[in-house]
């Protein structure tokens, strides 16, 4: 299969899929007689697997190691779930981030709903903001 008829069938461009050989995701395609490339049938599949793994959040450096492990005849089942636990504590991680600065961004806004623009000062930059971060431990 040339890559343009690759391209239209996997829904990503040509580019892309140069990309993807260069990247390590792609093996190298056989090449026909006049240079083109010949993708087999099963590349196919291995771009679905790509889209799939980076619709979950896996880097390319991620998908390439799970594809490296499959090609080398090895179930990369357990490498798979680890790298998706990995991913579960970092989202755990954010979410813990995020819910601190929601905190700080609640109570500025309350700030904010009680502070009197005729109240602010030449000498402050913005009252509502003044000291905001010093609960944090910066």
């Amino acid at each position: 299969m040339r890559i343009g008829d690759l391209a239209a069938v996997s829904g990503v461009t040509a580019k892309t899929l140069r990309f993807y050989e260069q990247a390590g995701l792609l093996p190298a395609p056989a090449r026909t007689a006049g240079g083109y490339r010949n993708y087999p049938e099963q590349a196919v599949k291995r771009l679905a697997f790509i889209r799939d793994a980076q619709g979950a959040g896996m880097s390319l450096a991620e998908i390439r190691s799970v594809l490296a492990l499959r090609d080398a005849g090895v179930s990369p089942c357990a490498h798979v779930a680890a790298l998706v636990d990995g991913h579960l504590e970092d989202i755990d991680r954010r979410l813990a981030e995020l819910q601190a600065t929601k905190a700080v961004l609640q109570g500025l806004a309350e700030r904010a709903a009680a502070a009197d623009p005729a109240d602010c000062t030449d000498a402050e930059v913005c009252r509502i903001l003044t000291g905001a971060n010093s609960s944090r431990g910066r």
